[in-house]
Order: structure tokens, then sequence, then C-alpha cells
């Protein structure tokens, strides 16, 4: 991770009250242009920050494997969709496929690449969701990733004008 992306993740752990209090109001009553905001902050967010020089969503949570993701993941590794369960899922409380571990099965340590990058869950083809429509409906998970990814640390803090109240 670099310097930049350490300061991201911290400047938004300091806001994080705000952030969520903000997210709490948008939750109940979303700006007309909300989408276009977070669509906006995704954009230079993501012209800063390389994945490849991070890979802390890798590395440190699992994404919901669904049934569709699990044939894909099988198929695509050359093993029944029970031994890819054996070997690297667990059921979590929500009763949801995840990874057993962090970091992912499939992520390279020395360089954040994924090794089955083609064939990877719906979920992490979506990360960091911030470029998605309605985004109000999945202001908590953002709360949450915000702590996670430097990217999304710099979308809300962007949003919701935490990065100049500072």
């Amino acid at each position: 991770m670099t310097p930049d992306q350490e300061r991201s993740l911290r400047e938004a752990a300091a806001a994080a009250r705000g952030i969520k209090d903000q997210f709490r109001k948008w939750k109940r009553k979303a700006p007309k242009d909300l989408d276009e905001r977070f669509h906006a902050a995704h954009e230079a967010a993501f012209e800063r920050h390389d994945c490849l020089t991070c890979g802390n969503c890798c590395r440190t949570t699992s994404p919901i494997i669904r049934e569709r993701d699990l044939d894909r993941l099988a198929k695509h590794l050359r093993v029944r969709p029970s031994e890819l369960i054996d070997q690297h899922l667990r059921m979590d409380e929500d009763g949801d496929w995840v990874f057993r571990s962090a970091p992912c099965p499939f992520l390279d340590l020395s360089d954040n690449l994924c090794s089955v990058y083609e064939h990877r869950p719906q979920a992490c083809r979506e990360y960091p969701h911030t470029d998605r429509k309605h985004i109000a409906g999945i202001l908590p998970l953002t709360a949450r990733n915000a702590a996670i990814c430097p990217a999304v640390a710099d979308v809300v803090l962007a949003v919701t004008g935490a990065a100049e109240s500072r």
C-alpha cells in the first residue's frame, strides 16, 4: 500500500462518524444527484489509486460466493464445486458462502494479482460498488468499505464533504 493510500484510509477513519451520520441522513432522503456525485468521485479516486499497489480488499475480506460463482470457479479450476467448497469456503452467519480465511486463496501476495481474475466472483467484479446505480441502498456497505479501500475512502470523503471540513 502506498503512503497516499494509507493517508486516505486514515482520513476516512478520522471522519467515520461524520460519514456515517451523513449516510444515515441520505438513507432517509437521498439527494437526487447522489449517484452522479458518487460516480464522479469514483472516477476521480481511480485516477489516483491503482488497485495492484494495494490489494487490501483481497487481503482482508471475502466476497460472497454465489452459486454461479462457485460453478464458474470450479469449472476454471477443474474441480467439482464440492471440492472447491471443502478446500476454500465456509458458510457465514448470514448463510452465504465466503472464503475460509484471508487473504483470498487466489491472490498472489507478491504482486496483488488474482490467479482467477477472468473467473472471479461477481462481488469481486463489482467491488467497490461506488459506481453502481442506487448507491443509497448500499451506504452502510460503502461506509464499511471506506475502512478497507483507499479509493472508497476518497470517494466518501469527497461526496460527504468530510475532506474539506478537516
